[in-house]
């Protein structure tokens, strides 16, 4: 049986799926359902000395393409809604019940997060996360919350700083690093209207999920190599093998927000399963056998010299490879069992490899 299990900080997770700060972490019983539904680990809505007053609407989905799939969404959410002392009193114990390590969320100056974190401590908190967003003073905050409380704290940081930098220097304080927050501002219009999206001022929002992943995983992929303290993945995990790309560039788990947005609470579990189901299918016995192996190739160049090989017996003739195709070089005909490349054609592009769904193209 693979083992899926993480460790990191102290912390015993099941699985290396958490939920993250955000609406379906929002209060007690969203966080039972988050366990309910086969999440590894609970980390709680960010709460502040005061309840956030929060824009309405504050969410809206992004899709792409004539049939309308969703590629995450934009949001105008702040911190939560709901008074720390509700959550002191009453949220989270609830969620503690399920069993499973409970990470709390503080945000967003030293003053605020030395005041909190003893409070969050005392809850039964086994950890905390502290967020600045886009507001800076990373350190100064985390020197403030390690004064303050002896369990774990965690860093989570912005898209739109120099990532491996401010994971240096944070790394003193930290017991690791979590990354990344969304992207934004951002802006949609409703077309029909002529109108934002979102009620917060001009519109703006920021962008979270499947859309926001290749900037998540770079930046993890940037921390990991700058520091040895633990590091959390956020930012367009839906998946297994999102599960299994962040974990190769050093991730030690992730957090999943938008996804479960979209999906329901059963997503979680049906990520950690998909991660479990991959690595079985390539012959690992645990997650942690992959962990950092692709930080040790990335300074390596990858080549493809044309055209690609083609696995005949994984080849379904589906005709994807041949559409992405912009050189002409591919000739797929279901009816002939015919699969061609032309290498005089091919520019070695890499695109029909990426869009294979059966992995039946590679560069050897």
């Amino acid at each position: 049986m693979v083992d899926i299990s993480t460790e990191f900080a102290g912390l015993k997770l099941r699985n290396p799926v958490m939920t993250a700060a955000g609406p379906t972490s929002r209060d007690g019983m969203t966080l039972l359902n988050a366990a309910a539904g086969g999440v590894g680990g609970l980390v709680a809505k960010t709460v502040s000395v005061r309840p956030a007053d929060v824009p309405r609407p504050n969410m809206a989905a992004l899709k792409e393409g004539r049939v309308g799939s969703r590629r995450g969404i934009l949001n105008a959410e702040l911190w939560s809604e709901l008074s720390v002392e509700q959550w002191l009193e009453r949220e989270y114990a609830i969620a503690l019940s399920s069993g499973l390590p409970l990470i709390a969320s503080v945000g967003y100056t030293p003053e605020e997060v030395s005041k909190l974190g003893p409070k969050l401590e005392k809850a039964g908190a086994n950890a905390i996360e502290f967020s600045t967003h886009y507001v800076g003073g990373h350190v100064d905050i985390a020197r403030a919350l390690r004064e303050v409380v002896e369990i774990p704290i965690f860093a989570k940081i912005s898209p739109k700083v120099d990532v491996a930098a401010v994971a240096k220097s944070l790394e003193p304080y930290v017991d690791g690093i979590v990354g990344i927050n969304t992207y934004g501002p951002c802006l949609r219009i409703d077309i029909e209207t002529g109108k934002p999206m979102l009620g917060s001022s001009d519109g703006f929002g920021w962008m979270s999920g499947a859309a926001l992943k290749p900037i998540a995983v770079r930046c993890i992929a940037d921390i990991a190599r700058a520091v040895k303290i633990p590091v959390i993945g956020v930012g367009g995990v839906t998946s297994g093998q999102d599960v299994i790309e962040f974990s190769m560039v050093g991730a030690s788990a992730v957090e999943v927000c938008t996804a479960a947005i979209l999906e329901g609470h059963t997503i979680y579990g049906k990520i950690a399963s998909e991660t479990a189901d991959w690595l079985k299918s390539h012959g690992y016995d645990s997650i942690v056998d992959i962990r950092g192996v692709a930080l040790r190739q990335m300074d390596k160049a990858v080549t493809l010299t044309p055209p690609p090989t083609v696995d005949l017996e994984k080849c379904t003739l589906c005709g994807l490879c041949p559409k992405s195709c912009v050189y002409g070089a591919i000739t797929v005909d279901k009816e002939k069992n015919l699969f061609e490349i032309d290498k005089d054609k091919c520019q070695a592009c890499g695109m029909c490899i990426s869009v294979c769904p059966y992995h039946a193209l590679s560069e050897d």
